[in-house]
């Protein structure tokens, strides 16, 4: 098997074109964050500081939805093992597409409801 070597602060190879393929057809993406399985509904995939970030909704933790719906934002560099699954979900009512903090770093977003 080969490794791919990379610095901490770089996404894995195809993992941006997984968050797209996701946004467009509203399907969760399963993913190691902070040492626990993650499942979410990502809805922003935009640059800070050179970097890539996701804002998304956290379906499940470790196996358990979360007690209450919120919009999170993750590091697209801190996702391991990301992979497109088959869960579809719904835009969220707290995501703002024309939030202020996307102004010209937007790269994708899902369309309003």
């Amino acid at each position: 098997m080969t490794t791919i070597e990379r610095s901490p602060a770089e996404p894995a190879a195809g993992a941006p074109a997984i968050i797209f393929e996701a946004i467009v057809k509203l399907r969760a993406v399963a993913a190691t964050y902070n040492r626990g399985d993650v499942t979410l509904a990502p809805h922003a995939i935009y640059t800070r500081h050179g970097e890539l970030y996701v804002d998304a909704t956290t379906l499940e933790r470790d196996g358990r939805p979360p007690k209450e719906e919120k919009l999170g934002t993750f590091k697209l560099a801190g996702l391991g093992a990301l992979r497109l699954t088959p869960r579809r979900f719904t835009t969220s009512s707290l995501f703002l597409a024309h939030d202020p903090k996307y102004a010209g770093v937007l790269l994708m977003a899902v369309e309003a409801g």
